[in-house]
């Protein structure tokens, strides 16, 4: 008799349960041991899957999704396809609002999704009508039966995490991780993963990364918006020019910022050097660890993990393009283009 087929009833059900891997070669010099929960093996590419699925099924469960509802979003790319990729299996509308920050790779990718696109301005203040917050609120207000995902402020981000990123990890580690690192956008998954890791034990030191142009970090320490911390900056899905409420800072117990360009070329280090091809944030997140390192943050004896958002592949056209990197003035005497990676043959 032949055996049962061995599979999955759609993607959605491989959301989850990512791998925790060694890093390697690129924490070398540095104290301790360093551990990447890779979020690019979730089907969507990124830990956005997580928050995508459950709060479309905390909101079915609640009895505000019904078939025929619209789903809407703010997103810089990745919340985003991880909501058309769930809309698509059970069937609703999606229309997301994106910043014009996002590379052309993620706009492709949600218009192949079957999502409906409105680009929108990325250097203008929060409540600009043209942003991709009022666009999205203005969307939502217009179409009859539509569903405002509001991710920023929306309590299910952070419930998302606590229910499966902070067990995972803690399994995965067997709660002997001293230390927890992730970028913080939103603040969903920084805050329901350490939630859940600082209840299992108090001790873990839970590390955000921010961006300059960012008011997360100087918030997190004063407690007040200050505006002029907020200018232009290129990382896509990291720092805020708002405070989230999915953001819980007294979970955090401290912020380092990182700039652009150093973050792109660790992105691309990672690739070299540990064959992680990943995207902008996941440098972000690797720089900032190194930057914590020379800072003293860590001992022998630490273990620390972090998480490595999404795939590199969303980034073909910024940092892993050398003409896009020399556009931005990232190649410099400290970092030259390597063109001997490809020879023609004529």
């Amino acid at each position: 008799m032949r055996e049962k087929i061995q599979a999955y009833n759609n993607v959605l059900e491989l959301i989850g349960n990512t791998p925790l891997v060694k890093l390697n070669t690129i924490m070398e010099g540095f104290p301790g041991n360093y551990y990447a929960k890779i979020e690019s093996f979730n089907p969507g590419h990124s830990t956005k899957d997580r928050i995508a699925l459950y709060i479309i099924e905390e909101a079915e469960r609640k009895g505000i999704l019904k078939p025929g509802s619209t789903i809407i979003e703010t997103t810089s790319g990745n919340t985003g396809f991880s909501l058309a990729m769930v809309s698509i299996i059970k069937g609703y509308e999606c229309i997301l609002a994106v910043s014009s920050k996002s590379s052309k790779d993620k706009i492709a990718m949600l218009k192949n999704m079957g999502a409906k696109v409105y680009v929108c301005p990325a250097h203008v203040s929060a409540d600009d009508p043209r942003s991709y917050y009022e666009v999205a609120k203005k969307l939502h207000e217009e179409i009859k039966g539509s569903v405002y995902i509001n991710q920023y402020f929306n309590d299910s981000n952070i419930d998302a995490h606590y229910n499966s990123m902070g067990p995972e990890i803690w399994e995965q580690t067997g709660g002997e991780l001293t230390h927890f690192v992730a970028c913080c956008g939103t603040g969903g998954t920084i805050s329901g993963t350490a939630r859940y890791l600082k209840e299992q034990n108090s001790d873990v030191r839970v590390l955000g990364i921010d961006a300059y142009g960012s008011v997360l970090k100087k918030y997190h320490e004063t407690k007040e918006f200050d505006s002029n911390e907020i200018y232009p900056y290129r990382i896509e899905g990291l720092g805020k020019n708002l405070i989230p409420t999915a953001t819980d800072f007294d979970v955090i117990d401290k912020f380092e910022k990182v700039n652009d360009e150093d973050s792109a070329h660790t992105a691309r280090e990672l690739a070299r050097k540990e064959g992680m091809f990943l995207g902008y944030t996941s440098g972000a997140a690797i720089q900032g660890i190194k930057q914590l390192a020379e800072q003293g943050e860590f001992t022998e004896d630490s273990n620390v993990i972090v998480i490595l958002p999404d795939h590199g592949s969303r980034y073909m056209s910024k940092v892993y393009s050398d003409d896009w990197m020399m556009e931005q003035g990232f190649f410099d005497s400290k970092h030259e283009v390597d063109a001997s990676k490809v020879e023609f043959v004529k």
